[in-house]
């Protein structure tokens, strides 16, 4: 199904779509976060900074604070560009907030000590930039493969290898087919504002909660280094799972185990089909994209992230020009939001996606479409950003090539 959003003007043209009961809009507010069962009531004290607000933010800063907020008492991490800010905000507020800031030994024991504290119940967070979050990858498999709930900012940069600090987008496939090893999948969400750091980072420790899942949140070093006014949203409660499989010590009740190692035939390969159920489940009720000027588009802009705010200003031109154009904004990139694209693939003309990589999202888009549709690309990599000027004229081109031109 799909809503209207509930952003205020000029930003009011889209709709969110989400087959959950409860969604996050364009703007990411009305986020649910914890209940009492999931996050112990001394960890959802009042915080320093009012809901409702406004305040200037970087990226980094308002996903550490929207962490903080969110119940987050334990933060595990290791410095790297262009997160940096990330982590030193929670050097600085997480003592104040009666919680745990390490700065581990490397990116390998800030994963494992994330698994701990998820093991015990606790909701826990870690962060880092691509070659960071590589490093992590074994990690991430054990929480994936033992049904710990964990949240892990990726705030992309250029690669392979160590690339450089600029932004990227090159990621994706990383994070969207789990990273590691085994059958596993993480729950990937996309900002694409400094607000929408915050209310997504928020919205990954409900998910991860519901779901005894590790979350994703997809950034890059656009996002997290610019400043934006932003306000964070009073916590709302909604119903979550009891974590009568946490660590606690046995004293009083039968022992539990936490494990993702299984020895007997049959008994992994039953494990992974009980995975496979819950991914479905989430598929089914986790899908969010954003659908802008999409109702009489011939042709449709696809992209993500930051590269979605420059498809966003290509779309108002065009349309200031009398051109029919929309953009399509997946904001949860796993689950990714196959089926919408493929009912608008039934009515446009075609599809743009851009990114900042050689094309990976592409991809998804492309299966999605099943050739009702031509899927065309453009792309920067390496830390280059596209710009509005050329997302334009490659629409130009494609739609003259297609006889659309007007």
């Amino acid at each position: 199904m799909s809503r209207k959003s509930t952003e205020p003007p000029p930003r009011a043209e889209g709709t969110v779509g989400s087959a959950a009961a409860k969604t996050v809009t364009a703007a990411g507010r009305g986020v649910p976060v914890a209940e009492a069962e999931a996050v112990p009531s001394s960890d959802l004290r009042p915080h320093r900074i009012p809901a409702g607000e406004r305040l200037l933010m970087t990226g980094n800063e308002a996903a550490a604070e929207a962490a903080i907020r969110a119940g987050c008492r334990f933060y595990f991490g290791y410095p790297i560009t262009p997160q940096n800010e990330l982590t030193s905000y929670m050097a600085r507020e997480m003592p104040a907030a009666g919680g745990t800031f390490l700065q581990a030994e490397s990116e390998l024991a800030a994963i494992n000590m994330v698994y701990g504290v998820a093991a015990a119940g606790r909701r826990t967070m870690t962060s880092s930039s691509s070659p960071g979050i590589s490093l992590k990858q074994e990690g991430i498999s054990y929480l994936a493969g033992s049904e710990l709930p964990a949240v892990i900012i990726n705030v992309q940069r250029g690669g392979p290898g160590l690339g450089d600090i600029r932004a990227a987008q090159s990621d994706y496939f990383q994070a969207t087919r789990g990273g590691g090893h085994g059958d596993y999948r993480t729950i990937v969400l996309a900002p694409a504002s400094v607000q929408e750091m915050a209310d997504f980072v928020m919205l990954a420790f409900h998910l991860a909660d519901k779901y005894r899942n590790p979350v994703l949140v997809l950034a890059d070093a656009q996002l997290g280094q610019m400043m934006e006014p932003m306000a964070f949203a009073d916590l709302r409660e909604e119903p979550l799972p009891p974590k009568d499989w946490a660590l606690t010590g046995a004293r009083g009740r039968p022992s539990r185990i936490v494990k993702s190692f299984y020895w007997l035939a049959g008994d992994l390969e039953a494990f992974n089909q009980h995975l496979a159920e819950k991914y479905a489940r989430i598929q089914a009720a986790e899908v969010r994209y954003q659908a802008l000027s999409c109702d009489d588009a011939q042709w449709v802009l696809v992209a993500y992230g930051a590269s979605a705010r420059v498809a966003k200003q290509v779309v108002v031109e065009a349309r200031r020009r009398g051109e029919r154009v929309g953009l399509f904004r997946p904001i949860s990139l796993w689950p990714f939001p196959t089926q919408a694209l493929r009912e608008l693939a039934e009515q446009v003309q075609g599809f743009l996606v851009v990114e900042m990589s050689l094309g990976q999202m592409v991809e998804d888009v492309r299966l999605a479409v099943e050739g009702r549709a031509p899927v065309a690309f453009f792309g920067r990599t390496g830390g280059g950003i596209p710009t509005a000027e050329e997302v334009s004229r490659e629409l130009r081109e494609l739609r003259a090539a297609e006889g659309q031109e007007e």
